[in-house]
């Protein structure tokens, strides 16, 4: 039995807004104060630019920010730190990839593997360079639960020259968590490299890229209790060196002279101009208050949270939670019969309760699904059962109102 007790007096947004209930983290999440604190600390103590620099600050700052490569690979069990990119965002990350390694490996006989269950984030960009590489692009189908289609997967590869695997390690919509490392070796033997979509992931499952034997893995600092615009890629490091770079400019040079430019091995070669050396520094923090908060029972409290919210909710009569995965974590959407995902949205927040309404950046599976849209109610550290009750609560007056 977990004791973990969630420190919401941590995050001085919960404090400051209170009665209100948080529960959008899928989007984004709150920053405790340590976090907030490390931002402060860096700008009033350590603020010059890294690298190349020969004075105090800069030489501070600059170990400040490779110190923060070096904590975020070993959060993901990297076996360099040169193998993490710093990025504005997982966005950013499979744009980058995408734009990089794709075109490596893409051409009119190859094919680009996704689901269709992807964020627009890992389902846009590879439809842009198919489109210019002149590749094809197949999605994986979903099961009624929300699991993914295994044997449709196999299918799919056996079937096509499959050059690239892209899927997510959490949904965003229904919550199921996707069996990555079975993926990634059926992939493997079918001649795929594997690009992870881990935004939804890296909050609430351990995360180990050797285990899972991905060849990238993307994730995004604000939706793990860091600041915004900042993001990681993690790359298998033979692919890195063999990659161009992503941006031209400074920093990712060696030499540049009128003839010729030659760049910085990586990670630097895909960072030019100045980084975010704050986002660097607060996210850093922010995976070791949420080691510290994992090693206190956080991942088996919020499994526990998750099933008592579906539980809890499937009282309401009419109420239709999508996404029945067993092995699911951090979102629960759900529909009420009569009434639309934005009119209770609304409803709700008038109550204090923030949800997330709409298709929630997944068109696709929306229109696989045949629904317009749900009412997404996402977890993260700091919710209780106190906030599920009230969520309950709300949503019964809703559904009074709406069906009047």
């Amino acid at each position: 039995m977990t004791t973990f007790v969630p420190p919401k007096h941590d995050f001085p947004l919960l404090v400051n807004r209170e009665p209100i209930v948080y529960l959008d983290n899928a989007a984004t999440t709150q920053k405790p104060k340590v976090v907030i604190n490390a931002l402060v600390d860096y700008y009033s103590q350590n603020n010059a630019n890294v690298h190349r620099g020969i004075h105090q600050i800069s030489d501070e700052a600059t170990g400040m920010f490779e110190e923060a490569r070096k904590t975020v690979a070993k959060f993901v069990n990297a076996s360099a730190p040169d193998q993490i990119l710093f990025t504005r965002g997982t966005t950013e990350s499979l744009n980058l990839v995408a734009y990089t390694y794709a075109p490596t490996v893409l051409n009119d006989q190859t094919t680009v593997l996704i689901t269709e269950m992807e964020h627009h984030s890992n389902f846009v960009p590879w439809q842009l360079i198919c489109e210019c590489m002149g590749a094809k692009i197949l999605a994986v189908k979903v099961n009624s639960d929300g699991t993914l289609n295994l044997d449709h997967l196999r299918d799919l590869l056996k079937a096509n020259r499959i050059a690239i695997v892209a899927i997510t390690h959490v949904s965003n919509v229904l919550g199921t968590i996707n069996p990555i490392r079975e993926i990634t070796d059926l992939a493997h033997e079918n001649g795929a490299a594997v690009v992870i979509d881990g935004a939804q992931a890296a909050a609430h499952v351990d995360l180990d890229v050797q285990e899972l034997d991905c060849d990238f893995y993307a994730f995004s600092s604000h939706k793990m209790y860091g600041p915004t615009g900042f993001g990681i890629l993690y790359g298998r490091a033979e692919l890195l060196r063999e990659m161009g770079p992503w941006q031209g400019g400074g920093e990712m040079i060696k030499h540049v002279s009128l003839e010729k430019t030659t760049f910085q091995e990586p990670p630097h070669k895909f960072e030019a101009g100045t980084p975010d050396i704050s986002g660097a520094i607060g996210l850093a923090t922010a995976i070791e208050y949420l080691i510290q908060q994992q090693s206190r029972g956080l991942n088996e409290y919020e499994g526990n949270l998750l099933c008592y919210a579906t539980t809890s909710l499937l009282e309401l009569d009419g109420l239709r939670v999508i996404g029945t995965a067993p092995e699911k974590c951090g979102a629960l959407s759900f529909l009420v019969d009569g009434t639309h995902p934005h009119d209770l949205g609304t409803l709700l927040n008038e109550q204090q309760i923030a949800v997330r309404t709409g298709h929630h950046c997944a068109i696709p599976l929306m229109e696989v699904l045949g629904i317009p849209g749900t009412v997404r109610a996402s977890f993260g550290l700091y919710n209780s059962k106190k906030d599920v009750d009230r969520l309950l609560e709300a949503l019964k007056t809703s559904v009074r109102i709406l069906r009047k």
